[in-house]
């Protein structure tokens, strides 16, 4: 929309975000259908299970199989419009059990309890938060590598206490931020292997007697194996303290990307301008343009610790077993944290992308902030004074140009060991060479050393490029165990359904070969895990 002072609508992405939390949830999201398909997708994998081990019938399984089958393609409006009484689970099973009588609905539940299955639909529901937030946290990442890249000639001052400190540069700046986002991912990743383990026969605490195969579960549900111990399975949602752990974590370092930037864009400072699709204006005051996006990256960046701490308070007075404030009560917080750690990750990618420097404002803030000083006072110590002595002399030399309305070379030509100095280096004691010598370009580049803006940047850029390479692998690799494992379920499925159709080879029965095997992985690649919105899980004790 054209304002007149703008020319464009705001960004659709960051659209979506700001202005889709005004839709009443009914438009947003259906978590009742999300906890059905995922109860669903447990039962089906736990009923494929169940008959390859010959503990129920083939033909009672087909059944129910079919019966499951036909609540999805419906998506499950005969279990809605039942009452609830004791849970969603049981309205379920005891729909299916009504219209296939109890001596085929009965033997659903055979070796499973409603808290191994909500301590695995909890895990299969976190996946899909979880890929969000990894997928945004690496397009960040790799948004501030490609501007670090891009910005890696423009010199700035680097600010300490609100002040201009030293000479660096915009890319490095970048890159700097890039390092903390890539370990945020890093830690992510490590974070999210615990959804990788599968709860499912660990029963209501203590195992079961039935000869299940939780090994054959795993496979059919994307888990790379089961948990060891049956109290753990069902007592701890680990998981979701150390999402949001590392979500809060992250959400620090965006808050803080987003101070800086706040400041950086405003007109007093005007060191970065911002596209006019991810500013705002003013309903009143026709000049304005408000960099708003980063008040919604602030505001959102640490709702993730919030939620760790709601979840971490609800899970805290409860006893390590099968419970509903850890089960459901702490989860009921860990969604909207991540969810918000995501919009906030987005959001700030968004404004990097389309972040302009202004190179010339840049330098001038660096030379008129004095930021060539402790690289001079660097150079007298290389001539054998000692520190203190050198930053004394060069802060007097600073007030000299301060008092004189001089530039800081012509206070320094004022000064002998200075002017001494900068004629061993190749420059005379006049004033543009002295200018030349202490410009905040060839100071940021003379600081190689700790990392600083002077290093190899070709070597740092491509480090951190492999770092964020294998880090895109690993997510990559276990997105694709997922979708694969779904393939893998629904060809179950099929030959049970249908025995006596074709039927293609077994499946691979380990994690480990499911992606490699030439017929499900040629066939099923492609595939995503459901990707529905979020609902507490039904998580009373059976």
């Amino acid at each position: 929309m054209d304002t007149g002072r703008l020319s464009t609508g705001l960004n659709d992405e960051a659209h979506a975000i700001v202005y889709d939390q005004y839709l009443s949830p009914d438009d947003t999201a259906d978590g009742l259908g999300e906890e059905l398909h995922l109860i669903s997708e447990v039962d089906r994998a736990h009923l494929v299970m169940l008959t390859e081990r010959g503990i129920v019938e083939p033909a009672f399984a087909s059944a129910l199989l079919h019966a499951i089958d036909d609540l999805r393609r419906t998506d499950f409006a005969a279990v809605r419009a039942r009452s609830m009484p004791r849970g969603v689970y049981l309205a379920y099973e005891g729909l299916l059990t009504e219209r296939l009588g109890e001596e085929i609905g009965g033997v659903m539940h055979t070796g499973r309890s409603r808290n191994d299955l909500n301590a695995t639909t909890a895990r299969l529901r976190a996946r899909r938060h979880f890929l969000r937030l990894v997928d945004a946290t690496e397009g960040l990442a790799r948004t501030l590598l490609d501007k670090a890249e891009e910005h890696r000639a423009v010199v700035m001052p680097a600010y300490t206490h609100g002040q201009p400190a030293v000479p660096i540069t915009y890319g490095h700046y970048l890159a700097g931020v890039g390092c903390s986002v890539l370990r945020a991912l890093e830690d992510l990743l490590h974070a999210g292997r615990e959804l990788d383990v599968n709860p499912l026969g660990a029963g209501a605490v203590g195992g079961t007697s039935v000869a299940i195969d939780p090994d054959r579960t795993s496979v059919l549900l994307g888990f790379a194996g089961p948990a060891r111990n049956s109290v753990d399975a069902v007592a701890s949602r680990d998981f979701a303290l150390r999402l949001l752990a590392v979500a809060s974590a992250l959400g620090v370092t965006v808050a803080r990307v987003a101070r800086d930037l706040s400041t950086w864009t405003s007109e007093e400072t005007g060191l970065v301008h911002l596209a006019d699709d991810l500013v705002g204006s003013s309903s009143m005051m026709p000049q304005k343009r408000n960099p708003f996006l980063l008040e919604h990256v602030q505001g959102r960046a640490t709702a993730s610790l919030g939620a760790f701490t709601a979840a971490a308070s609800s899970m805290a007075t409860a006893s390590y077993t099968n419970a509903i404030a850890v089960g459901t009560e702490a989860l009921r917080h860990t969604w909207p944290g991540l969810g918000n750690a995501t919009d906030a990750v987005t959001l700030l990618r968004l404004i990097v992308h389309g972040a302009e420097p202004d190179a010339e404002r840049m330098l001038r803030r660096a030379v008129d902030g004095f930021t060539p000083a402790t690289y001079l006072a660097e150079r007298l110590v290389a001539t054998g004074m000692p520190f203190r002595s050198a930053h004394h002399l060069v802060g007097k030399t600073v007030l000299r140009a301060l008092d004189t309305s001089r530039s800081f070379a012509e206070a320094a030509r004022d000064v002998p060991e200075i002017a001494r100095l900068a004629a061993g280096h190749g420059a005379s004691e006049s004033t543009g060479s002295l200018d030349d010598w202490l410009q905040p370009a060839a100071v940021a580049w003379a600081c190689a050393y700790g990392g600083g803006p002077g290093g190899d940047s070709t070597v740092t850029a491509a480090g951190l490029r492999a770092d964020l390479q294998q880090a895109r692998a690993e997510a990559e690799k276990r997105r694709t165990r997922w979708a694969a494992s779904a393939a893998a379920l629904d060809e179950a499925v099929w030959k049970l359904v249908h025995p006596d159709l074709h039927a293609s080879p077994d499946p691979p029965r380990d994690a480990a070969a499911l992606t490699s095997h030439p017929t499900w992985y040629s066939r099923h690649r492609g595939r995503q895990p459901s990707s529905r919105p979020s609902w507490p899980a039904d998580a009373e004790e059976w």
